[in-house]
């Protein structure tokens, strides 16, 4: 099974980050973060909602930049528990 992410153009009202993310192709969650990185959460398609479901974002998301955004290893195993 793939995973996708891609960030929203816009930040949301309060200046967070938003992602999409994609199991083969079909919306599975929203995940967050604010600017700094400090804070970040998902919320999945049925509704449930984890706040700092890993430690840092960085062990969630990779790339960036003028790499492609990717989920890490760390986060696509996460998301294999929760989908």
């Amino acid at each position: 099974m793939a995973y996708s992410i891609e960030q929203d153009r816009a930040r949301d009202p309060f200046g967070n980050y938003r992602y999409r993310i994609y199991k083969d192709g079909v919306l599975v969650a929203n995940y967050w973060h604010d600017y700094r990185g400090d804070e970040h959460g998902i919320e999945f398609v049925g509704g449930s909602v984890q706040h700092s479901p890993m430690g840092r974002i960085t062990d969630f998301i990779a790339g960036g930049g003028p790499k492609p955004l990717e989920l890490s290893e760390r986060g696509v195993a996460y998301m294999e528990q929760q989908t």
